[in-house]
C-alpha cells in the first residue's frame, strides 16, 4: 500500500511550532511550581520561627519561676541582698543541686540592647564557693547590666524581644514599685528585706507571635506561692 505525502506528513508527529508551544507551557508550569514551593518553604520558616519564638518566652517564664522558688534567703555577706532590683537589672542569690551537691550561683535578667533590639536577657554566674567569689560575681552581675564584657556575654541567654518590662513587690498585702521599697531594711541588718511576691510584666512588641503585656506573679513558697 502507498503513503500519499498527506498522511506521511500526518504520520511524522509534532510540528516545531507545536513542540515549542509544548516546552514553553511546561516551563510556565515548572515556574508555577517552583513558586508555590518556595511560599510553601517559607510559611514553613515563619512558622518554625513564631512556634521557636513561643516555646523560648514559655522557657525563659519557667526559668523565672524556677530562679525564684530557689532564692537563697540568707547570703549573710554584706552588699549583698538575696534579691535586689535597681530599676535596670534584678540580681538574686540562688540554690542549685548539682552531681549530689549544693551550690550557689549569681543570677541576673535584665532588658538591654542585643543585635539591634530590646531583648529580655538572663545572666547566670559559675558557682560560687567563698564569700569573696560571691560578691564578685554581685558585683559583675551589675557590670554585665550597665556595659556587658566579652567574658559576660558567655554567661547570657536572650528569651525573647520586648519593648519593656516592669517589677513590683507585694509587702504588707498590697503591691507597690519595686523601687519603692528598696529602703525597707530588716532589724538589725543592713540588708533589705525580701518582699512576700514579685510580679513581672512584660510588653512584647507587635509582629511576634504573642505580643502586648504579659504578666506573671509570684509569691513565697512559704505563703503558698503561685503565679498567674
Amino acid at each position: 500500500m502507498a503513503f500519499s505525502k498527506t498522511n506521511f506528513r500526518n504520520a511524522v508527529g509534532f510540528t516545531l511550532i507545536e513542540l515549542m508551544i509544548a516546552i514553553a507551557i511546561m516551563a510556565i508550569l515548572a515556574i508555577l511550581s517552583w513558586r508555590s514551593l518556595d511560599n510553601m518553604a517559607q510559611m514553613q520558616t515563619q512558622t518554625q520561627t513564631k512556634t521557636d519564638g513561643v516555646l523560648a518566652l514559655q522557657a525563659g517564664l519557667a526559668q523565672w519561676q524556677v530562679d525564684l522558688d530557689m532564692l537563697w534567703e540568707v547570703p549573710q555577706i554584706p552588699s549583698i541582698n538575696s534579691l535586689d532590683f535597681d530599676g535596670q537589672v534584678l540580681r538574686m542569690v540562688r540554690r542549685y543541686t548539682e552531681n549530689n551537691t549544693d551550690i550557689v550561683r549569681v543570677v541576673a535578667w535584665s532588658k538591654k540592647n542585643q543585635d539591634g533590639k530590646q531583648q529580655w536577657l538572663r545572666w547566670q554566674s559559675d558557682p560560687l564557693k567563698t564569700r569573696s567569689s560571691m560578691l564578685a560575681a554581685w558585683q559583675q552581675a551589675n557590670q554585665w547590666a550597665q556595659s556587658p564584657s566579652e567574658t559576660n556575654k558567655d554567661h547570657v541567654v536572650a528569651i525573647a524581644n520586648i519593648d519593656q518590662w516592669q517589677i513590683f513587690y507585694y509587702r504588707n498585702n498590697a503591691w507597690s514599685n519595686s523601687l519603692s521599697s528598696a529602703d525597707n531594711v530588716s532589724p538589725n541588718s543592713a540588708q533589705v528585706q525580701l518582699p512576700d511576691g514579685v510580679r513581672l510584666i512584660l510588653t512584647l512588641p507587635e509582629g511576634q507571635p504573642i505580643q502586648g503585656k504579659i504578666t506573671r506573679d509570684w509569691l513565697r513558697p512559704t505563703l503558698g506561692g503561685g503565679k498567674s
